[in-house]
């Protein structure tokens, strides 16, 4: 008997092409239009089909690359270790140091030191934030506002007092004065002497090589709305714009590179965000390519990971966790270099240590219990994985010379082109989320009308003011639940909360349905929800509406009964409450001549429907 060990899974199956499956989804569809039903445009400019074969993968150059290899696509080394990081604001030198010790014994293996205040950075406080921290396998990463390179040259005396081998401490200093004048409109001198002093700065930091003392904070865009093609390109365009600057003032190309430190937003588009890293490894190794450096460890690059403030809320702050999961897992996967998992209130309130911990734990149970940093890019050679990374590179690329033609990244700042992209595609964002095609659990879609969260706001949390613009217009942090969330908000500080009455009447199915959807509908500015099972005439329901003392009554019924019951019940409300009728029944026209304003369903724009309401309301 001929030994099979060693045939190819499935070999007794003939292969099906590509062509035997579209004839067979055609035939499902049913004369269907194939484009329409099936292929999804995406909001980063390309489609993505239902499936995907092998031969898709041929047109790919980088495939036969191993991780580590030149283009890095498959990640800049041979594991997939990644950094657990998280920050410590430093209002205190000793107070911070002991958070420090004590984070290091809960998986933190990369430490974030942020000076709000400028006065605290001294040596003698350099000194006691530093005590005991002497492991070469933590990271230490720095942030102040102005002070850089007074920070580092305080950092790097501290580690020669302690003795430790500069050239094997790993870390970071937060310096991105072109990031800054992207979010703020203005920067502190010109750009020829912020630059120059960006090549002070990587100058001071030959002394730590393994240090990144130039960070491209590319989440700021995605912070601001953008899409995740922008996100990529513009961070792209400003690490080239770095490393133009710092090249052209007699920096190496390899000095240079080695000191950029990307620092990237993931949102819950899973898999996308894999992809986004992949392809940006791969289009920064061709960029610095260009600068001819000496081999191609230069043109590694090196990305922290943060999850998105975008797409978190303040309503239902417990989803934020599932959100930041699903992050988690597309920046590990992705491989990234270190991450930064935001705890789940930290939009709205400075977070305590049970979310700080549950924050740490997310990435650990990826790392100890998941085994993700055990395999080197886990994705590689999915078809559909592979396929996005490509198609987010080539769009990325496009947009990246479209800022290179406009003469580079300050320059088509200045001129309002990367603000402009932006603004388009933050408000392509909000008109999805007002309609609710895209789904913010808790706040768009299925609320918790009964939580109260106005006492657990900090209000400078949420209230962040765009700053007025200065040598450019500034970009736009926000997230996509503010407006929602202001409903709300809006609703707890009224002096009367509004009452929603369902008035279901007639067809059981459709009357249940829309009750449902309206309460919903509703549910997302507050207002409180009276349903109800149904009621035996119009009347009836009017009444009880009366009773109950509605501000709202929304008649829920079929499309047939809306003629003769919408006008009963409107005549019968009179001016006791506002008349709502949910659906888009055929009758729509007659029901407005008779004075019926109101109606709702899947069509309408859920956020500015409310916001009209509310406005009725005087709330």
């Amino acid at each position: 008997m001929a030994d099979k060990s060693n045939q190819p899974l499935f070999s007794e199956f003939p292969p099906v092409s590509t062509q035997a499956w579209m004839d067979k989804i055609t035939a499902d569809l049913k004369g269907a239009d194939f484009e329409k039903r099936l292929v999804w445009r995406t909001n980063e400019g390309f489609s993505v089909r239902p499936f995907y074969r092998q031969e898709d993968l041929e047109p790919l150059k980088y495939l036969d690359s191993l991780p580590g290899e030149f283009p890095f696509v498959r990640g800049t080394k041979t594991c997939n270790k990644w950094f657990v990081r998280q920050d410590i604001v430093v209002k205190d030198a000793a107070a911070a140091n002991a958070k420090a010790l004590v984070l290091l014994t809960k998986g933190v293996d990369s430490l974030g030191f942020v000076f709000e205040d400028e006065a605290l950075v001294t040596a003698e406080n350099i000194k006691t934030l530093l005590k005991n921290i002497l492991s070469n396998d933590v990271e230490l990463n720095f942030k102040t506002r102005h002070g850089n390179k007074k920070l580092l040259q305080l950092v790097t005396e501290e580690f020669k007092a302690q003795n430790r081998k500069t050239d094997e401490v790993k870390g970071s200093v937060d310096f991105d004065p072109i990031g800054n004048l992207t979010i703020g409109g203005k920067i502190c001198e010109t750009i020829e002497k912020s630059m120059d002093y960006v090549a002070e700065i990587v100058t001071e930091g030959k002394k730590l090589p393994l240090f990144q003392v130039v960070n491209v904070n590319g989440r700021y865009f995605g912070n601001a709305g953008s899409s995740i093609v922008q996100e990529l390109a513009f961070s792209l365009s400003v690490g080239n714009e770095y490393l133009s600057q710092l090249t052209s003032r007699g920096i190496s190309a390899n000095d240079a590179a080695k000191t950029i430190r990307f620092n990237l937003g993931v949102g819950s588009n899973y898999f996308m965000e894999i992809a986004k890293l992949r392809a940006g490894r791969m289009l920064w190794a061709a960029i610095v390519n260009e600068y001819k450096p000496a081999g191609r460890e230069a043109c590694k690059m090196v990305v922290h990971c943060e999850t998105s403030e975008f797409n978190k809320t303040v309503f239902d702050p417990y989803v934020n966790m599932l959100r930041t999961q699903t992050e988690a897992m597309s920046a590990s996967i992705g491989g990234c270099h270190s991450l930064t998992v935001q705890p789940f209130d930290n939009v709205f309130r400075d977070s305590n240590e049970t979310g700080e911990r549950i924050a740490r734990n997310q990435q650990l149970l990826l790392k100890e219990e998941s085994y993700f940093d055990k395999i080197v890019d886990p994705s590689a050679g999915s078809y559909y994985i592979e396929t996005l990374t490509d198609s987010i590179a080539t769009e990325a690329w496009k947009l990246f010379l479209a800022v290179e033609e406009k003469g580079g990244y300050l320059s088509a700042l200045k001129e309002g082109f990367i603000q402009a992209q932006i603004k388009e595609s933050a408000s392509q964002k909000s008109k999805a989320l007002a309609s609710r095609r895209e789904v913010l659990l808790g706040t768009n879609q299925y609320p918790n009308t009964s939580e109260v969260m106005a006492s657990a706001i900090d209000a400078a949390k949420i209230s962040k003011q765009t700053p007025a613009a200065g040598d450019v217009e500034p970009i736009r942090l926000m997230r996509g639940a503010e407006e929602f969330e202001a409903l709300r908000l809006a609703t707890e500080k009224a002096s009367k909360r509004p009452k929603v009455f369902m008035l279901t009447y007639g067809n059981l199915a459709m009357r249940l349905a829309r009750s449902q959807f309206s309460g919903n509908f509703f549910g997302c500015a507050g207002y409180e929800i009276v349903d109800n099972l149904g009621f035996a005439t119009v009347e009836a329901g009017v009444d009880a509406a009366i009773n109950a003392k509605a501000d709202i009554v929304v008649l829920c019924s079929s499309d047939e009964e809306y003629a003769d019951a919408a006008p009963v019940a409107f005549e019968k409300l009179g001016n006791n409450a506002i008349l709502v009728v949910a659906g888009a029944p055929a009758c729509t026209d007659d029901l407005k001549a008779k004075g019926i304003e109101h109606f709702i369903n899947v069509k309408s724009n859920v956020l500015e429907t409310l916001q009209g309401f509310n406005s009725l309301l005087k709330i």
